[in-house]
């Protein structure tokens, strides 16, 4: 049955009732009327210009496709959905090509379709990985086919018993000289790869991470490319058990699944290699330099392990992932945020006993127990927003200084050291931005639910699918609470530099020495001042950083005796960098030069609330740092945040306007901008839900049948099945 004949109409009588208060729509439009925010301004700082423009002709192309019908999705089974799934992504590359899209437009085009898609993993994952780690005889072999579609691929690293601990995993990868292969092997039940995207149903290739063993000597884990399907029949191949791991709380339309495999045979090209021609590797003979072959491998006639001279810059693939992460989890958020705001807009309950129009109803974004847990996460997505683009800033930066190094000019040793300190910068603070910008997306998409009342708990809402699907980010891409272990290890290991006075000359160590030089004053920064707002976050990430350095080298604290301190300074550092992130770009002349003096000022008040509200719930960490006293958090929260809610109630439903989120993307019920809420509701609920076409008997030897059927039999009797 197709989902078209799956809908019925309402009765007139139904059709004819309104709504018992005032209209959405109307209330929506005196919202927008009492702000005169210049909400395009903002987006284009939000979303560049180019990205308006793009998202805009994608929407139109997408939201016109039959293949992209959202009717279904609130109703279909997991099954259904994946079916559908796989279509989707079908079309999406029949599109790219047939448009030509870059990869940015591939991957806005996913995110505008509002879910994840069957192939996402070969496209975020597989065809990266084969960019960066391959060599150019692997790009003829493999990522060529891998981007016409020709073969689809995934990341197969976490195992059923390992996931962040990459060292430990079980998969083996042995090489045999006589033929030049590696042997991959699952030799245990926990050494089966788990969780891995597109690998159920679809894919016929993966990038196995395995333990390479040469010689009888185990060289930890490192990626083969390994053909697990017949490219025709699409049948496992010999050797390989593949499948779906089953449903999740979320991601239901991407096909996690499980890999064992028992001796599986591939070629030495398909071990992922690239590394740098050897005369640029030892043009300098200085270890910075030498860091720029960046891949190990194995040498096949001299049957020899090759190691890489530094890790460091082959986590710029991953780096990049998790600095996109960040603006990601802002745009998360904001579809919660937009939702629920112009939800809570709509919504009326309570009465007001100060209000003139006695027994009238307040909107429920009048009520400041609503505001406190909503506009914080407001200016949070604004923050992480632009936490985004620094963040991407300093990896393309990092990028930029290796390519000057490749390309011979300047001082080599000078230039690669830069290199080698931007990666390693970058690898840290994009380790503990992730961990805070997910986790600020998942809680705070539950809190806009919450906020919805009863209504955020139906499908409906559109809060419940994202938040569903968008929970696993804790998790993808390294665990969190592991991230910021490496975040917090980077910072005491800079702090160890900066007290020996050779510390690298990078913002991180920066803020450490100034700490140091000035520790033994006394400070007292003033937080109605931006700039001393965050020197306070500063001054409390480096104390920080600086009391777990003196317990683990003076008290013998180990590294587990601090993982919760160690998190703890990660949340710390990463909050710094977001109040200066978005201190910097609200302070750019470009900013100032592209909206006007009234949304600036809001904006302002958003940076502030966003840092005042961090400071009243890390209040210890600040009195212990003295970097604020009691006196100063006392009037923050008593004060400045009720302050900072009144001056942005007015504008609430214009900054979630900036964001530019259309109601194809929303598909909700409570969310749409013209605040026809309830009629949708009922609309759904009524007309396109398949349930209310059942017939049902409730007698125990009388089953159900669907109503077309019925009517098929033209009896209005209770048909025995």
């Amino acid at each position: 049955m197709s989902k078209a004949s799956t809908r019925r109409s309402a009765p007139s009588w139904v059709t004819a009732l309104t709504l018992a208060g005032p209209h959405g729509g109307d209330i929506l439009s005196s919202e927008r009327r009492n702000s005169n925010l210049d909400i395009d301004g903002l987006a284009r700082l939000l979303l560049t210009e180019h990205g308006i423009q793009l998202q805009q002709r994608l929407l139109n192309v997408l939201e016109n496709d039959p293949a992209f019908d959202k009717s279904g999705n609130y109703f279909d089974s997991r099954i259904e959905r994946f079916k559908t799934s796989v279509s989707r992504a079908k079309r999406l590359h029949q599109l790219q090509q047939l448009h030509n899209w870059s990869e940015d437009e591939l991957a806005t085009a996913i995110e505008l379709i509002g879910e994840p898609t069957a192939f996402s993993l070969h496209w975020k994952g597989f065809l990266p990985t084969l960019r960066e780690q391959g060599t150019p005889e692997q790009h003829e072999l493999f990522l060529r086919k891998a981007e016409n579609m020709e073969i689809i691929g995934c990341y197969a690293q976490t195992e059923l018993g390992h996931g962040s601990n990459v060292h430990s995993l079980e998969t083996t990868a042995t090489w045999k000289p006589s033929d030049r292969t590696f042997t991959l092997h699952s030799p245990s039940l926990t050494a089966a790869k788990w969780w891995v995207g597109t690998l159920g149903f679809c894919a016929n290739y993966a990038i196995v991470m395995a333990r390479l063993i040469l010689k009888g000597k185990d060289y930890g884990p490192h990626p083969f490319l390994c053909q697990i399907r017949d490219l025709t029949t699409h049948t496992p191949l010999p050797g390989v058990y593949v499948g779906d791991i089953g449903p999740k709380v979320g991601y239901n339309t991407v096909d996690n699944g499980f890999l064992l495999l028992n001796h599986v045979k591939v070629p030495h090209i398909n071990m992922l290699a690239r590394f740098e021609a050897d005369e640029l590797a030892t043009r300098h003979k200085a270890a910075d330099v030498c860091f720029l072959r960046r891949f190990s491998r194995v040498d096949p006639d001299r049957d020899t392990y090759v190691p890489p001279h530094s890790p460091a810059v082959i986590y710029g693939t991953i780096t990049k992932l998790r600095a996109a992460l960040v603006s990601e989890s802002a745009r998360n958020l904001a579809r919660g945020l937009t939702i629920a705001i112009r939800y809570c807009a709509v919504r009326r309950q309570g009465t007001d006993p100060d209000s003139k129009d006695e027994g009238a109803e307040r909107q429920v974004l009048d009520h400041s127990l609503v505001q406190i847990r909503l506009f914080p996460r407001l200016a949070e997505s604004l923050a992480l927003a632009f936490t985004g683009q620094a963040m991407m800033k300093l990896h393309l930066e990092a990028k930029a200084a290796l390519q000057i190094v490749r390309s011979g000019s300047g001082d080599e040793s000078s230039m690669a050291r830069r290199a080698k300190e931007l990666f390693s910068e970058a690898h840290a603070t994009s380790c503990g931005l992730k961990a805070l910008a997910t986790t600020a997306a998942v809680e705070g998409l539950e809190a806009c639910r919450r906020a919805c009342g009863g209504h955020g708990y139906s499908s409906f809402a559109g809060i419940g699918s994202i938040h569903a699907d968008y929970m696993p980010s804790q998790t993808y891409e390294g665990d969190n609470y592991v991230l910021m272990q490496q975040t917090a290890n980077y910072l005491l290991k800079t702090a160890s530099s900066v007290v020996k006075g050779n510390g690298p000359s990078k913002a991180t160590a920066e803020n450490l020495a100034r700490y140091l030089e000035k520790k033994h004053e006394q400070v007292r920064f003033d937080l109605a001042q931006g700039e001393d707002l965050v020197a306070a976050f500063g001054w409390r990430a480096a104390y920080l950083t600086f009391e777990i350095l003196y317990r683990r080298e003076d008290d013998g604290k180990t590294p587990n005796d601090l993982q919760v301190d160690y998190s703890l300074l990660s949340t710390a550092h990463s909050e710094f960098f977001v109040v200066s992130s978005m201190h910097q770009k609200l302070s750019s002349t470009d900013t100032i030069s592209k909206i006007n003096v009234e949304t600036l000022s809001v904006t302002w008040d958003l940076f502030r609330l966003y840092a005042l509200t961090r400071v009243v719930q890390a209040a210890h960490e600040f009195y212990k740092s003295a970097a604020l006293d009691v006196r100063q958090v006392v009037a923050a929260e008593r004060e400045l945040l009720p302050g900072l809610l009144k001056s942005i109630r007015p504008h609430a439903v214009r900054l979630v306007d900036a964001w530019k989120l259309p109601d194809w993307l929303l598909d909700s019920s409570l969310g749409r901008y013209d605040g026809k809420v309830y009629e949708d509701l009922l609309y759904r609920a009524s007309e396109l839900n398949p349930l209310n076409r059942l017939v049902i008997d409730t007698r125990p030897d009388r089953g159900s049948e669907d109503a077309d059927s019925i009517a098929s039999r033209q009896s209005s009797r209770l048909v025995k099945l």
